[in-house]
């Protein structure tokens, strides 16, 4: 077996360019559909989930260009809705996990978001409580097609802020709801003066 021999008293130097996270990378790249603007989104790490999710939002309608390797820009200003409900939607959500993120983007801005179970790495309990109840909590309305095998999500009134405590832990939980939320009505009403 190799080991590592470690002496002191030698002071470190050097630099690094910190490798962009996978999660975080999905995260973000789906915060871009909150948004018409051109949102441009570099150090993103070169691997299949995120080229995947890439692939996804470009049939959504995402106009997608990579700059480099590591840098895409996005511009989500004609959005297909009608491809949440087909089958090759369905089937490219359900290959890759990080899909469960478009929800909240997509209910947010367009009051409407198809959820298939997601596919992924199988390590442990994986649920998507933390995603579904939040985003009831905010008032969208969820419909379980059984002969497509997906969740109808749908806000026709729109979200509404709210306060609220998660029941786990959930990082992709939470920032889905942030995404969600973003575009929410506010929960403070203004009073006019009497």
């Amino acid at each position: 077996m190799s080991e590592f021999i470690v002496e002191g008293g030698c002071r470190l130097q050097g630099a690094i360019q910190p490798q962009g996270a996978k999660n975080e990378a999905l995260q973000v790249i789906c915060a871009s559909l909150l948004t018409s603007e051109k949102v441009t989104i570099s150090n993103l790490p070169d691997i299949a989930d995120v080229k995947n999710l890439i692939d996804l939002l470009a049939h959504l309608g995402v106009k997608t260009r990579y700059v480099d390797r590591h840098t895409c820009e996005f511009q989500a200003d004609n959005i297909d809705l009608g491809y949440l409900h087909t089958e090759e939607f369905r089937k490219k959500a359900q290959a890759l996990r990080g899909s469960v993120m478009v929800t909240g983007p997509l209910v947010a801005r367009f009051g409407e978001a198809v959820l298939p179970k997601p596919g992924g790495d199988k390590i442990g309990r994986r649920r998507l409580d933390t995603h579904l109840l939040g985003m009831e909590k905010l008032g969208a309305r969820f419909d379980y097609d059984s002969a497509r095998r997906v969740y109808d999500i749908t806000a026709p009134g729109g979200l509404r802020g709210v306060y609220m405590l998660l029941d786990e832990a959930s990082v992709t939980g939470t920032a889905n709801l942030i995404m969600a939320a973003v575009l929410a009505l506010s929960l403070i009403h203004i009073s006019e003066p009497t």
